[in-house]
């Protein structure tokens, strides 16, 4: 792993590759960032950010949502897919916030985690984008980016924010986790592309893996002299 210093100056580096990152997903409260990442399990912001706009005019806050018919919810969330199991989520998330918290979103980890369909990466988007509470979310790009180039050590989520937590300024948590997810999306894919980052010398993923599977200019020189002997043989014969 790296130290933290190093880790602080990765991000600096990454930060520059994506100015201003922050959530795609569109909200104008906490209540509507809230619906809108327990939608985006297993869909792709950009669906959800259609979907939304209709649904939250429909119902604008949790006492609405908590009155809606199944039916009609799972008919408007349809195309984020899982929609049922997310239209019960919605539900009941939307009436346990009426009937223990007002009908108003907590900023607090526990209270918010203890919301049917929230799990930490969930409460930790609210906290960090709609409540001002220093929160690190963590997804897939996340545990992909930063495991590969060497920021953490973990395949469990929680043990990764703990990590990058312990690491990072409490200031800069929603930032980073933005950053890595934004990386993971754009540059550090599956199928990474390496020629593109700008922190490729300081990953661990690019030396032990990538350039250890492309041949060096020397190697790439001594493939062109074998072939170019192995033509003038045949020529010859």
């Amino acid at each position: 792993m790296k130290t933290p210093g190093d880790t602080q100056a990765i991000l600096d580096k990454l930060e520059t590759q994506h100015p201003g990152a922050d959530t795609e997903l569109h909200y104008r409260n906490p209540f509507q960032l809230l619906v809108a990442t327990i939608l985006s399990a297993q869909s792709t912001d950009a669906r959800v950010n259609l979907v939304t706009p209709a649904l939250f005019q429909k119902y604008p806050d949790a006492p609405a949502l908590a009155k809606a018919r199944t039916a009609q919810l799972e008919k408007q969330i349809h195309s984020t897919g899982f929609f049922r199991a997310k239209s019960k989520s919605l539900l009941g998330m939307a009436k346990a916030l009426v009937e223990h918290h007002g009908g108003a979103v907590p900023a607090d980890m526990d209270a918010l985690v203890a919301l049917p369909g929230v799990g930490r990466k969930t409460a930790n988007v609210v906290l960090g984008h709609a409540l001002g509470v220093p929160g690190l979310p963590v997804d897939r790009h996340v545990l992909r980016v930063a495991n590969r180039i060497g920021l953490i050590e973990a395949d469990d989520p929680v043990v990764a924010e703990q990590q990058l937590c312990a690491v990072m300024p409490k200031e800069r948590w929603t930032r980073t986790s933005d950053t890595l997810i934004l990386h993971g999306r754009r540059i550090c894919k599956p199928k990474p592309l390496c020629d593109q980052c700008v922190v490729r010398d300081d990953c661990d993923y690019y030396f032990l893996v990538v350039r250890k599977q492309r041949p060096t200019p020397a190697a790439r020189s001594k493939s062109r002299t074998r072939h170019a002997a192995r033509s003038v043989r045949k020529v010859r014969r």
